[in-house]
């Protein structure tokens, strides 16, 4: 098999499964985590608390590009399916104009985030290079499909747009208006996750540290409640109504 069509079907192959990868981060990382603190690393409460801020800063940063990206396309295109690509059309205004894979590169700033709550230099390091092989395949074989699909159209704009790492004097406007219930309906576990993990690693660090196994009750907590409130919320929202649907959206 020749290397291209290799790295395609690696690439459709992960893309399948790439929502597996966060558990494999997450699992890898909890070990890491928990390691260091049985070797009292992360016992300095100031410390860590800025770390917590930053890394929430840095995954909201995330979740704001997947906002933007998702907020103004149309149905079919920049999704959340799983089982095999799909495209009704190239988007290639908005976000999409500056870069070809925002939600790739909004992914990126979540995970970021998440693992910056390790605290593990090291770790963050793996975990920026795996991203990079893993994803770098995925790309590859949704390029692919797009070529095949949409030829010289795709060809052209992705000529002028760089794949990761966002142009913005290309910047043009979003033929499409921004919709917040498409946002609200695709992407409403962002910042459930967001919280969830820090709420992981926020109690993992105390627990281990005092010696005494809790959940606190603090910010962290009722933050992470609020979160899961609105996601319930909005799942049944999303089941029993049909408030979130839009149109072509």
């Amino acid at each position: 098999m020749a290397l291209q069509e290799s790295i395609e079907k690696q690439g459709n192959f992960l893309f399948r499964y790439r929502s597996f990868l966060p558990l494999l981060i997450l699992a890898a990382g909890i070990a890491v985590f928990y390691y260091d603190l049985r070797n009292g690393v992360h016992t300095n409460e100031v410390i860590y608390r800025r770390i917590e801020y930053i890394s929430l800063i840095v995954s909201f940063f995330g979740l704001a590009i997947r906002i933007i990206a998702v907020g103004h396309t149309p149905a079919n295109t920049s999704g959340r399916n799983t089982k095999e690509q799909l495209a009704d059309e190239v988007n290639t205004t908005g976000i999409y104009s500056t870069v070809r894979h925002p939600l790739y590169l909004g992914n990126f700033f979540m995970w970021l985030g998440a693992v910056l709550l390790i605290a593990n230099t090291w770790f963050t390091l793996v975990f920026v290079l795996a991203y990079w092989i893993y994803y770098e395949r995925i790309m590859y074989a949704e390029e692919q499909f797009l070529r095949r699909k949409f030829g010289e159209k795709y060809t052209a704009w992705a000529h002028r747009t760089p794949a990761f790492v966002p142009a913005l004097r290309n910047k043009t406007k979003s033929i499409y208006p921004f919709s917040i219930k498409k946002v609200l309906k695709k992407e409403k576990n962002g910042v459930l996750a967001i919280f969830v993990l820090l709420l992981l690693f926020h109690n993992l660090r105390l627990s281990v540290t005092s010696g005494l196994w809790s959940i606190r009750l603090d910010w962290v907590f009722w933050a992470t409640l609020a979160s899961g409130v609105l996601y319930l919320v909005l799942k049944l929202v999303k089941r029993q109504t049909n408030w979130l649907d839009e149109k072509g959206r």
